[in-house]
């Protein structure tokens, strides 16, 4: 058995026009404890392990904004594009791990 590393669906530079975009939103779908060592500027949490992605939380969300999702190898917010997509929201992005977006 191999593991893949997941894909972004979305360059650095495309995040880091979401930082400045109104329509736009981030999402960070790792543990707090991840997130303690720092964030995309702006990017809510929405913690993938903890249950965070309830109904509710993604009734929350506006389907007519673009979002912009990260944890820390790609995998969660992959996990979590797909439900989105599922979901019926078309503007929904992979941008992988955190560790290629730091700075922003």
């Amino acid at each position: 058995m191999f593991f893949m590393k997941p894909n972004a669906d979305c360059s650095r530079e495309e995040v880091a026009g979401a930082v400045q975009d109104a329509n736009a939103v981030i999402i960070d779908c790792r543990t707090p404890g991840e997130t303690a060592g720092g964030m995309v500027t702006g990017a809510q949490e929405l913690d993938w392990l903890a249950g965070a992605w309830t109904e509710e939380a993604m009734q929350s969300l506006d389907p007519a904004k673009s979002y912009y999702l990260y944890c820390r190898s790609g995998n969660r917010s992959g996990q979590a594009v797909k439900l989105l997509r599922a979901k019926g929201f078309n503007a929904v992005f992979n941008a992988g791990a955190y560790e290629s977006l730091q700075g922003l």
